[in-house]
């Protein structure tokens, strides 16, 4: 681990990622379990009254979509597949946009959520998301595109952690701000994640090509 791209875990590994069956496979299991859950959360997010929830909800369907892109990429080449992932992370920083921007709206006008369904729904994406982490986890020290789909994952995880904790502090505060900071906090980890999938793939992209 002498060089940025091993100290990173992000070193290329191309060759298990287009040709491993079980790589594969797991890609589809996220892509359904992200897609299906996502679309759960979202009518729950409005059930809810959750601007978290609905943030987390964007951020499923939006990881379900990355990687079923992230699965047609595998038959692609490497400088393609490096496009690809520099397309996530500039999609992974729209989207935190989009959310900081949602949550500041909502701040005009800041309901308190329904706790009780925020937490339960919190509890349930987190267990979704554990098992997508746990199934990419075997995967993560691809290339940047690899790396993408398991940084999404990640911090699926890690920000159902904070909606839970956000349902709590609704319940006991009464009081919508524990939501809006989740929701931005989402977004500011959609931001992090971009930077670093944005910045993997464009030295991928600036490195030669391969000579076969």
């Amino acid at each position: 681990m002498t060089d940025d791209a091993d100290s990173c875990g992000c070193h290329g590994d191309t060759e298990r990622a287009q040709h491993d069956p079980a790589y594969r496979r797991a890609l589809w299991i996220v892509v359904v379990l992200n897609v299906g859950f996502g679309l759960f959360e979202i009518v729950g997010g409005f059930l809810a009254g959750s601007q978290a929830l609905k943030a987390d909800a964007l951020d499923f369907l939006g990881d379900g979509s990355i990687t079923f892109v992230g699965l047609l990429a595998l038959a692609w080449t490497e400088r393609a597949r490096a496009r690809v992932a520099l397309v996530q992370g500039l999609f992974l920083a729209g989207l935190g946009v989009v959310v900081i921007g949602m949550a500041a709206w909502r701040a005009l006008n800041a309901i308190p959520p329904e706790a009780e369904l925020m937490g339960g729904i919190g509890i349930a994406a987190l267990a979704v998301n554990v098992v997508a982490a746990w199934i990419l986890s075997r995967f993560k020290e691809g290339d940047s595109n690899v790396r993408a789909v398991w940084l999404f994952s990640r911090n699926d995880a890690l920000a159902n952690v904070a909606v839970i904790v956000a349902a709590g502090l609704v319940y006991w505060t009464h009081s919508a701000w524990p939501d809006l900071v989740v929701a931005a906090a989402i977004a500011l980890l959609f931001l992090h994640s971009a930077t670093e999938i944005i910045k993997d793939a464009r030295r991928e992209l600036n490195e030669p090509a391969h000579v076969s």
